[in-house]
């Protein structure tokens, strides 16, 4: 391994999510990851116990300082995981580790870090808007096993993320059909919040209430299986599911842009849009988005991306300020 010049410039990244860790080391002189390991949560009893078992196994003297995206909310010191039974304290963690310096965001946070270091082949344009001028405010947002979001303020090369929380955003109908779904959701709801339809298990509500108000017969489907049969053209329920998906993702996004002047761009993050980019090319996405009345000529001028990369939160805890 070449020698590496500057230690003071490496720092240690990592990317936790409910069900996987992946750590590496960052070097800020190359721009390059190295070290890079993924781990399955469920083999370890805690995050320490992942990260001892990585360090363990570098064959460099290991940094001191480290970013940690996580998927919980923002909190001082005390991080208790969504998706997880697992929590820490930042103070704690650092110095069992023997971290100097320890930065914690959101996983989304570390999304919005990300954004203006992707490479062309780490993003994918879905809907042209008005030329980058390197200024404003830049968008997140991503259906998975919810919906999560954060913006990027950039001015004057400086960058600042601050987490958001789009998934429990009140939601509409936006046609017959939505509104049918609606009602029949309210009998076991008492709230359409935006993640309840927007994420892969909505698509899983989605599909068995549409197929309660059209009185056709459902399959036990997962989310992912629904989304392959649709963009297969397989299934005319899971079609009409997937279209529907779609369409109020383009609502909850024209109305997260609008909520926070997020105009410069709408960047598509989570496990389930990059699999289907053609499909939500061609649905109602962004007509929905930018249906917002006299807001329609502002955000039409907003250009969408979908990251294609499988890594952004690495990303975004390498470049964050420490």
């Amino acid at each position: 391994m070449p020698a590496i010049t500057d230690p003071a410039r490496v720092r240690v990244v990592a990317d936790v999510g409910g069900t996987n860790t992946r750590i590496a080391l960052f070097d800020e002189a190359r721009a390059e990851f190295r070290a890079l390991t993924h781990y399955l949560n469920r083999d370890f009893d805690r995050l320490e116990d992942i990260f001892r078992r990585w360090l363990g196994g570098l064959d460099e003297p290991p940094p001191e300082k480290c970013c940690i995206a996580v998927a919980a909310p923002p909190s001082a010191d005390l991080v208790v995981m969504s998706n997880r039974d697992w929590s820490f304290s930042c103070r704690e963690f650092a110095a069992e580790l023997g971290f100097a310096q320890l930065r914690r965001l959101n996983d989304f946070e570390a999304n919005a870090y990300a954004l203006p270091h992707l490479l062309d082949d780490e993003r994918l344009l879905l809907c042209e808007g008005r030329p980058d001028t390197g200024t404003g405010r830049l968008a997140t947002v991503g259906p998975g096993t919810g919906l999560g979001g954060a913006c990027l303020d950039l001015h004057d090369g400086n960058a600042r993320s601050f987490a958001c929380e789009p998934g429990h955003m009140s939601l509409g109908p936006g046609n017959p059909l939505e509104l049918e779904v609606f009602r029949r959701l309210l009998t076991l709801h008492n709230n359409i919040y935006a993640e309840l339809l927007v994420s892969g298990p909505g698509l899983a509500r989605l599909y068995h209430a549409i197929a309660d108000v059209r009185g056709e017969a459902t399959t036990s489907l997962e989310p992912a299986d629904i989304s392959r049969r649709a963009v297969a053209g397989e299934d005319s329920l899971c079609v009409l599911a997937l279209q529907t998906f779609c369409a109020l993702l383009g609502s909850v996004c024209g109305d997260f842009l609008l909520a926070n002047g997020a105009y410069r761009g709408l960047y598509i993050a989570g496990g389930i849009v990059p699999r289907m980019t053609d499909f939500l090319a061609a649905s109602d996405f962004r007509r929905r988005m930018v249906e917002k009345g006299a807001m329609k000529q502002t955000l039409s001028g907003t250009p969408v991306y979908v990251i294609t990369t499988g890594q952004p939160g690495l990303i975004g805890a390498a470049h964050v300020p420490l």
